[in-house]
């Protein structure tokens, strides 16, 4: 072999070798990245997975505490009891809060858990008389949503915002008819005679019925008293009120359903004389948003959607 030849052989060898270099340098570059990559992501969701803590760093200067409720008013949801009730405690207990604004958009929910909200909002009142809490509606606050509004000291609203529906509802229905046309029998077995109230598979049961329209016309009793006691002097009662009606907010207006109108923005400036506005929400954290958004929250709320009285 000639030395020409043994020159070529080390220089593909040579090259060959560093080829074999520059591969593994990217490699590890490659694998560092990704390495990284997860750890951040991890990091990440951990971070996310940790409550977020509305007791926050007190404010330092005088300011306006915003609560948010927005969306339906059940257990589980963004504007549970829990959390609403959580965060006005919070606002209330920092002794920089001027006032307090309840910014609802809501059509509604529970009346267990519309209920615990109003209760706790009077008792905080009572307990912080110094405090003022006001609502202010933006899109809609009927049914269960103004259920909690009532108990506010004033209620502001837009023109346009919806107000009322002092109502309760429960949801049901029957296929009877079809089942009889398919050729398709209920076997439903029960062990207590009124325990398949309103079974969609199964003829009415007239005593079942007037037992549930007992029961939701006392809850809307609940309902009318809770407003009656909040609002007071400034509702003016007529027949069509409390019969599940919604009006504009300038409308509500004349019934005496809110008081002015006017934005957090507004109210906070000029009514409560705090512009600064700190938000004490419960924020939700990333895995319930995402869940949320892709609608995995639907099977609860069909769970719920009938059989079950709801202020809507």
């Amino acid at each position: 072999m000639t030395d020409q030849e043994h020159l070529w052989e080390r220089r593909v060898i040579t090259k060959l070798a560093q080829a074999s270099l520059k591969e593994q340098k990217r490699a590890r570059r490659w694998s560092i990245f990704f390495k990284f990559l997860v750890f951040a992501y991890i990091t990440f969701v951990l971070y996310m997975f940790v409550e977020p803590d509305i007791s926050k760093a007190k404010i330092a200067k005088d300011h306006t505490a915003l609560v948010e409720l927005q969306g339906l008013i059940a257990d589980g949801e963004s504007a549970s009891a829990d959390n609403i009730v959580s965060a006005l405690r919070t606002a209330f207990e920092d002794e920089k809060t001027s006032g307090v604004i309840l910014r609802i958009n809501s059509p509604g929910g529970t009346p267990v858990q519309a209920g615990y909200i109003y209760d706790e909002i009077l008792r905080l009142r009572e307990k912080y008389p110094e405090t003022p809490l006001y609502a202010v509606v933006s899109d809609m606050a009927a049914s269960g949503g103004y259920y909690v509004a009532s108990a506010a000291d004033e209620i502001y609203v837009s023109n346009s915002s919806i107000v009322g529906s002092i109502g309760v509802r429960m949801d049901s229905f029957g296929v009877v008819d079809a089942m009889e046309k398919l050729g398709i029998e209920s076997r439903t077995l029960t062990a207590g005679e009124n325990k398949a109230l309103l079974d969609p598979f199964s003829p009415v049961n007239e005593k079942a019925v007037e037992h549930l329209q007992a029961m939701i016309d006392r809850i809307h009793q609940q309902f009318i008293d809770a407003v009656r006691k909040g609002r007071g002097e400034r509702l003016k009662e007529t027949d069509e009120l409390f019969s599940g009606l919604i009006w504009t907010g300038d409308k509500a207006i004349e019934f005496g359903l809110v008081d002015k109108i006017g934005s957090a923005s507004f109210v906070a400036r000029e009514v409560i004389g705090a512009e600064d506005i700190v938000e004490y929400s419960v924020e939700q954290d990333i895995l319930e948003r995402l869940v949320d958004r892709l609608g995995a929250s639907t099977a609860k709320i069909l769970s719920n959607e009938y059989f079950s009285p709801r202020l809507h």
